[in-house]
């Protein structure tokens, strides 16, 4: 039987595993009184939903740009089984990623963390466009997943980025038609973007149930 408090336990031993209260300018103390609250609503949360696969876990314990910056939480990210740390595509500019945001009808909580539930990354819209995948995951009553989500999901899952099975992340957008997605390049993830029309064989598009659980 799924241990929700077992397994949030465990994603949070991971963070402090991988440096994130440094990064964050915390004491360990400090990082895990910071995401404490949280394990309540994880238990509760994941009520009725399965043991993680490679592909889909029951939730994911989201840390966010105002508590670490994206490059750094990439450079942590491995795959499964490997040790070369994970990197942003070149092809985003200086001061690019902080004009992503997440698109309105995710209402991501304010704040350092949060809990996103039932995470899946998208296998079923592999080869589509993420135009098309955005109509197949709404059409479930599920939202995409943002750039804070995607690097979350690699970090406490890494086995989720599988080769041919990458994801989108089709929550975050900048107003144009580039899309955040994470690929394995050279045997690590690499954070990049590709189009909002285009399809790829590899690539499927994340997405996790509409409520996500904030610290307030």
């Amino acid at each position: 039987m799924f241990d929700a408090a077992t397994e949030f336990d465990r994603q949070v031993d991971r963070l402090v595993e991988l440096g994130y209260p440094a990064l964050a300018d915390l004491t360990e103390d400090d990082f895990r009184r910071l995401v404490a609250p949280l394990r309540a609503a994880a238990v509760t949360g994941a009520v009725g939903l399965s043991e993680p696969t490679e592909g889909r876990v029951p939730f994911l314990l989201v840390t966010t740009r105002d508590l670490v910056p994206v490059e750094e939480r990439v450079a942590l990210t491995t795959l499964a089984g490997k040790r070369k740390p994970g990197v942003v595509d070149r092809h985003y500019a200086e001061d690019d990623l902080p004009k992503f945001h997440p698109i309105k009808e995710l209402e991501v909580p304010a704040g350092p963390a949060y809990l996103l539930f039932d995470v899946d990354r998208g296998e079923e819209t592999l080869n589509q466009p993420p135009a098309a995948a955005m109509e197949v995951i709404t059409g479930q009553g599920r939202l995409p997943l943002t750039i804070d989500e995607g690097i979350a999901f690699v970090t406490l899952h890494p086995q989720a980025l599988a080769k041919n099975k990458c994801f989108s992340l089709v929550g975050s957008r900048c107003g144009d038609k580039r899309v955040p997605a994470i690929w394995i390049s050279q045997n690590a993830p690499k954070l990049g973007w590709c189009w909002w029309g285009n399809p790829h064989t590899w690539l499927g598009s994340a997405s996790a149930r509409p409520e996500r659980v904030g610290l307030d």
